[in-house]
């Protein structure tokens, strides 16, 4: 029978086996300050290195948006994927075998059975388009210009008009219904006390999405006529999340190219796919969240936006804009002139107009200053003043001071103004988005400062929480020390959540002398608890004699704790409310 935790000379060996920097270092450009690595932190946006990789420790922290832990927890971060499958990847990755016995593999075994579905279901797709009663959807593929050869290459199907087609085929292959609705492959209803289950997709052509390790792990399915909804696409599962799906990704990371197309929705994508262009990609959905743009930047150094021409298009140019800014993949904008979207300028004029067009795509600085430009005549005074006051903020967005220059040359001898207005009135710009910059990020230390998950923090608590984690950091860098406190500590002593969980998690190590590593922790914490930890360790508070700051936190969080009768901030004065911060402070 499965037990609940993997064996601590198990973790250790993975550990050591998969050494962070070189597993971080496959996902993000590292650089090496010593005992430590910086890098651009994937999981949020930013522009300047907050994410740190601690050799010493084996963990990594970023300063920006508070994500840290040990190596599989980026792994669990970075794929979407549980714990045990990120240590199953990392396992894989070091050649190491699984103990048999050793861990509640459940969520596991879930998502193995739904990828399992998955692939059957696309199969049974397959061969019902194929089948006489898929002629008419194979009749609308080949309608669509399709070849024989894309239809296979892309797995595409019909899910046929039937209620219950796809269940019948997946039960008599031994699928439970749970684990078909877990799949969203099939709806349950209950009427007068009866279940019943039925197929999510029925009289529609279907895509399946691939993941780039070859996995289906979802499907898009359209309407063959006018009718509503136009998509239906699978819902959130344990095996896809709709924010994290790039389609046709596992194709076009072989393409050999570092550049690649994102269109706005798969049928354009294996349209561009069976013209030619191999690197071709579709983000499901526009609004392109931080999983898609980091999973996207490992495959490329350039992005080129084929998205449609219509307002809903363009705008999902500017947002895709935006989300790459922080990245360092540099972004073009395809002009699609002729035509509302890549399939029908490939049908109207051929793939050779199509490579015209990529090859004279604009830089998102182009984009944005054209853009701007097409709302003014710049001819007349007037236009040319409401124009530089838009430019300026585009200009002063730019990071290279290079190639803000050239693009101030570039206006000043277009509109005849002096290059030393533009450039001042762009270092003014840049001047106040830095100082509004700053005082955001102020605003959010300080109102962490009054928030713990998730709820208030009172006032008098602040100074008992700094104590808890200069003790918490304590117990980690010199475990020893515990034996001198032993009976007086215990979780009750801790005033948060966090600092109840970290230290039973760590109690087993600290009683038999032994270091509370991450590694050890991230089987007992959870992620945000263990991310808090890095915190701890990377902020390396802890200064002077450790026995004597653990006696000095020990005594603050005692005093905390004894504490009977402590004022509700909330209805002090403000003279009081200063008072009680300070004190406390």
């Amino acid at each position: 029978m499965a037990v609940s935790r993997l064996s601590e000379d198990f973790l250790r060996e993975l550990r050591d086996k998969n050494e962070i920097s070189e597993v971080i270092g496959s996902y993000v450009n590292l650089r090496q300050r010593g005992t430590t690595m910086t890098g651009l932190c994937p999981f949020h946006n930013e522009k300047t290195p907050s994410f740190t990789v601690y050799l010493e420790t084996q963990s990594y922290y970023c300063f920006g948006c508070g994500a840290g832990g040990d190596v599989i927890t980026f792994v669990r971060n970075m794929d979407n994927l549980g714990y045990i499958d990120a240590v199953k990847v990392l396992a894989q990755r070091a050649g190491m075998a699984l103990p048999e016995d050793g861990f509640d593999d459940t969520i596991s075994k879930r998502r193995r059975r739904i990828l399992e579905a998955n692939r059957e279901a696309a199969r049974f797709f397959h061969s019902t388009l194929v089948s006489d009663k898929g002629k008419t959807c194979l009749d609308y593929f080949l309608g669509r210009g399709y070849s024989m050869a894309t239809i296979r290459r892309f797995g595409m199907g019909y899910a046929p008009d039937e209620w219950r087609g796809l269940y019948d085929y997946l039960r008599a292959k031994g699928f439970a219904s749970g684990e078909l609705v877990d799949a969203n492959l099939v709806r349950k209803s209950e009427k007068d006390g009866k279940v019943n289950y039925y197929d999510n997709f029925r009289n529609r052509a279907m895509v399946p999405i691939i993941d780039v390790r070859g996995n289906v792990v979802a499907f898009g399915g359209r309407v063959l006529d006018d009718s509503k909804p136009k998509y239906i696409n699978t819902s959130d599962t344990l095996v896809y999340k709709k924010g994290a799906g790039v389609f046709a990704l596992n194709l076009a990371k072989d393409s050999g190219s570092r550049s690649l197309i994102i269109t706005e929705g798969y049928m354009d994508t294996i349209a561009l796919h069976q013209a030619g262009f191999k690197n071709t990609i579709a983000c499901l959905g526009t609004a392109l969240p931080d999983e898609q743009v980091n999973l996207i930047s490992r495959y490329a150094d350039e992005v080129l936006l084929a998205y449609d021409s219509d307002e809903a298009g363009q705008k999902a140019v500017r947002r895709a804009i935006q989300a790459f800014e922080r990245t360092g993949v540099k972004v073009r904008v395809l002009a699609l002139k002729g035509g509302k979207d890549p399939d029908e300028i490939i049908k109207k004029f051929g793939p050779e107009r199509f490579r015209m067009i990529v090859d004279g795509a604009e830089n998102d600085i182009e984009y944005r200053l054209n853009n701007v430009r097409s709302r003014y005549n710049v001819m007349s005074d007037d236009g040319k003043i409401g124009f530089m006051r838009e430019a300026v903020g585009v200009l002063a967005a730019i990071g290279s001071e290079i190639e803000r220059d050239v693009y101030i040359t570039k206006l000043s001898n277009e509109l005849n103004i002096a290059k030393e207005a533009i450039t001042s009135q762009v270092n003014s710009v840049r001047y106040k988005n830095r100082r509004n910059k700053e005082k955001a990020e102020f605003q959010k230390i300080q109102s962490s400062s009054f928030s713990q998950q998730g709820r208030p923090v009172p006032v008098s608590s602040i100074g008992a929480m700094k104590a808890e984690e200069s003790l918490l950091a304590a117990l980690a860098r010199q475990p020893n020390v515990y034996k001198k406190f032993c009976d007086v500590l215990d979780t009750d002593l801790f005033v948060s959540d966090f600092g109840r969980a970290a230290f039973g998690a760590m109690l087993p190590f600290l009683q038999n002398g032994e270091a509370a590593e991450l590694t050890l922790l991230s089987q007992s914490l959870e992620q945000e608890h263990l991310a808090r930890m890095a915190g701890i360790l990377a902020k390396d508070i802890l200064t002077g004699n450790t026995a004597a700051v653990c006696s000095d936190c020990i005594k603050r969080l005692q005093e905390e704790k004894a504490k009977t009768d402590v004022a509700d901030p909330s209805a002090l004065s403000d003279e009081d409310f200063i008072k009680l911060f300070k004190k406390d402070v």
